[in-house]
């Protein structure tokens, strides 16, 4: 009886000191809705993980750790700013001088601070490639100098893709010319075919690559082609993905959920993977940056969360509600303990809300006063009972659904032809995993759709929308900045790496229109 009183007492403890906001928009009624709660948890406790080889490579590929799964770095800047991903304003909370809301409106500068986390995480890593590289020991094994290579073409990919015009270092503290994008391209896709050769086949070693990851982000580089350089490589990517679907190793998990749990170590879809865990492999905040502060309750997390990250509605209703993806990716409807009692937000704005936690797919503004559980939340990697802020469950950078989807998006784009039988059987597979039935059309913007449904936070949604021509298109709480979308097709070089480059040998030039 102790431990109940204290689990149903605990929201005071957790919400009591947050000042109260007052609603414009009367939300009551959308609260009343029936919902099942989604995402209880897959029941783990104890810590699930496997050892990463030893072969003096770890301190490059733990470089991946840090700007991925959380709300800064690549995931903020591939999320936010899409009709995915939105951190509202609720009062004082999450105000953080408008960051998240001049991205949320792309309203981007050269000071944006994600922008430069991508910057500085990415050449991070790729210092760390290039110091290794520079070791004898290393230098001598092919199939390791492979390995970081691989490793330094995905870091490359990144930077290609967000800023497009960067340097191309190979050696560790030195400084290089600015590149244009055609170079960067071709840098990343040569030391992806070079490789190759070298690269073990068949399945990866836990936290490495494989033949497998070098075809996958060839496939797709090469759907990317002509944003990244005005010449189409869609058969290149076709060829690419069959490589990989070619690969007998690699196999569809049957069931989708599994593919992104905290104990989804090893998993058959996964191609290439940062291997999270809560002790070794830390800074993956899923549960602390989307859930409410009370929601700690309902999984018994070691502290509070952050009430940040939601999806917006339109988005979530893009499910049709028997596609299991729906229920896997969102966490919606009225929220409990884990004794089946309501957790409370006692904080909550009187003429508005309850104190009932309900995530309602509708938010009523993204600032100043968004209601503080207003929007599904993110539940796609699920989260632990008794789990740390820092999640277990391993990120891939590639698996196999998105190889699938590649290949089915080239053979359209190939021909122009977005009814294409080939591809929709392939984009079939992927719905019948998830009991979705028969797509609702064979359209280009269906097509969107279904990749949005398929990789939804998996850090590819502001690349999708800008290679299918929507990405400055107006949504929700987001104005139409059609004027500037090709200045949009790139983000800002940032304004301290400008001021840092200006003195050396080699000054960085902004990209146009910022």
């Amino acid at each position: 009886m102790k431990n109940i009183i204290k689990y149903l007492l605990l929201p005071v403890v957790l919400v009591g000191f947050t000042a109260c906001t007052n609603l414009d928009e009367e939300l009551k009624d959308r609260y009343t809705e029936n919902f099942d709660p989604s995402n209880p948890g897959v029941g783990i406790k104890n810590n699930v993980n496997k050892a990463q080889p030893n072969d003096g490579l770890q301190g490059a590929f733990s470089s991946l750790l840090g700007w991925h799964a959380t709300n800064g770095g690549f995931f903020g800047i591939q999320e936010l700013g899409t009709d995915e991903a939105v951190i509202t304003q609720k009062g004082g909370d999450w105000y953080d001088g408008g960051a998240y809301i001049k991205v949320h409106k792309h309203e981007f500068t050269p000071q944006t601070w994600e922008i430069n986390s991508v910057w500085t995480n990415a050449y991070g890593g790729i210092f760390k490639v290039n110091t290794l590289l520079a070791d004898d020991a290393i230098n001598a094994d092919a199939g390791k100098v492979a390995q970081l290579k691989t490793l330094r073409a995905y870091l490359y990919w990144v930077l290609l893709d967000v800023f497009g015009n960067v340097k191309i270092v190979t050696v560790a503290g030195e400084d290089a010319p600015q590149a244009t994008r055609q170079e960067v391209f071709d840098f990343v896709e040569s030391e992806l075919t070079e490789a190759i050769a070298d690269l073990p086949g068949g399945r990866h070693d836990y936290g490495r690559v494989s033949q497998a990851a070098a075809y996958g982000l060839l496939s797709r580089l090469y759907l990317n082609a002509e944003v990244y350089t005005g010449t189409q490589r869609y058969q290149d990517a076709i060829d690419a993905a069959d490589a990989v679907l070619a690969m007998p190793e690699y196999t569809l998990s049957a069931d989708f959920h599994s593919i992104f749990t905290p104990d989804n170590v090893d998993n058959s879809e996964h191609i290439f993977v940062i291997p999270f865990d809560e002790s070794t492999g830390q800074n993956s905040f899923w549960s602390q940056m989307t859930l409410h502060y009370p929601s700690q309750l309902t999984y018994k997390l070691q502290q509070q969360p952050w009430n940040g990250f939601s999806t917006l509605e339109d988005f979530y209703n893009s499910f049709d509600d028997g596609d299991d993806r729906k229920a896997a990716s969102f966490i919606a409807g009225p929220q409990y303990d884990l004794f089946g009692a309501p957790i409370l937000d006692l904080a909550f704005d009187k003429a508005d809300d309850g104190p009932e936690i309900v995530y309602t797919p509708e938010i009523n503004e993204l600032a100043p006063n968004a209601s503080r559980q207003a929007g599904a939340r993110f539940g796609k990697f699920s989260f632990k009972i008794g789990q740390s802020p820092n999640a277990d469950n391993d990120f891939p950078i590639i698996r196999l659904g998105e190889i699938y989807l590649n290949k089915a998006e080239a053979l359209c784009r190939l021909n122009n032809d977005w009814a294409n039988g080939e591809a929709w059987d392939l984009i079939q597979v992927l719905r019948d995993r998830a009991n979705a039935g028969a797509p609702a059309a064979q359209t280009e913007g269906e097509f969107l759709a279904e990749r949005g449904r398929e990789m939804f936070v998996e850090e590819i949604r502001r690349t999708d929308r800008i290679r299918f021509g929507v990405y400055c298109d107006a949504y929700w709480e987001k104005p139409d900045d059609s004027a500037n979308a090709e200045t949009h097709k790139l983000m800002a070089i940032p304004f301290d790496q400008i001021q840092a480059s200006a003195t050396g040998s080699y000054p960085l030039d902004q990209n146009p229109g910022y």
